[in-house]
């Protein structure tokens, strides 16, 4: 569906939906539905609530990048990389880019699924997901990636009562981790954003060691005492790091709204 200013891309199954709704390119940044919750330099991000001719309801989670900021692009190439890496991800629907330089990314809702961090209110919270995130983190460094975001946040859960099963998102962030020297160091980093994004939660340095032993039995590794060094001191930068960040940007951590 694109015009001469702009430039629309939108997955096959999910055409016939775009229409109805009345999503061209332009329209992602002028449709009345689609209302931003959150707006940082660089970005908006957005939801989009409509009930279709036939009864459905669907979600549509928007981001809309700013003129010099586009990074839509990358968002696609990361969500591609962790499919084809059988690295369970969020399903994009569509992107594009308007003349302007503004770009634009649209995925489907994880209907079901929660931010890990949000659904942690206790010790035993925890403990159910304790396995499934440090495979998944195990999974994506054993596949040659890392996320550079890899905070608790980032990890989508779906708590039943006998299944657990979570999806990595902000996708963008996702890279091949370098074949050289600074390779460790990545891991190293994505590991100490997981371990800092559990430190105002009710979870214990001893789960936080079987989160790191499970992980490393994941890559055929051991959790060792220079393992576990390296991604204290990493905390300590992070929480220094994070403390401007808040400072300067104090609704950039704000909730996605319900529904």
């Amino acid at each position: 569906m694109p015009n001469q200013s702009s430039n629309l891309h939108v997955a096959p199954q999910w055409q016939p939906i775009f229409r109805e709704i009345g999503l061209d390119a332009d329209a992602i940044f002028t449709h009345p539905d689609i209302r931003p919750w959150r707006s940082l330099t660089d970005r908006e991000n957005c939801v989009l609530d409509a009930t279709l001719v036939d009864g459905r309801h669907v979600r549509l989670h928007v981001k809309r990048f700013r003129a010099g900021y586009d990074t839509s692009k990358k968002e696609l190439e990361g969500q591609q990389t962790l499919v084809s890496n059988q690295i369970p991800t969020l399903e994009i629907v569509a992107y594009g880019t308007l003349q302007d330089g503004r770009g634009f990314i649209v995925s489907n809702d994880l209907a079901g699924y929660e931010a890990a961090d949000k659904i942690i209110h206790s010790r035993e919270d925890f403990d159910r997901l304790l396995i499934p995130t440090a495979d998944l983190a195990a999974k994506l460094h054993r596949s040659g990636l890392h996320h550079r975001d890899l905070y608790l946040c980032h990890f989508f859960a779906k708590v039943d009562v006998d299944n657990v099963d979570v999806k990595l998102i902000d996708t963008a962030r996702v890279k091949p981790l370098p074949k050289r020297i600074t390779r460790q160091r990545w891991v190293i980093k994505d590991l100490a954003q997981f371990w800092y994004s559990t430190l105002a939660l009710p979870i214990e340095d001893k789960q936080r060691d079987q989160w790191l032993a499970r992980y490393s039995a994941g890559r055929s590794i051991k959790a060792t005492s220079h393992l576990r060094k390296s991604i204290l001191r990493k905390v300590n930068w992070i929480r220094r790091h994070d403390r401007k960040l808040v400072k300067d940007q104090p609704d950039r951590n704000i909730s996605i709204p319900g529904s």
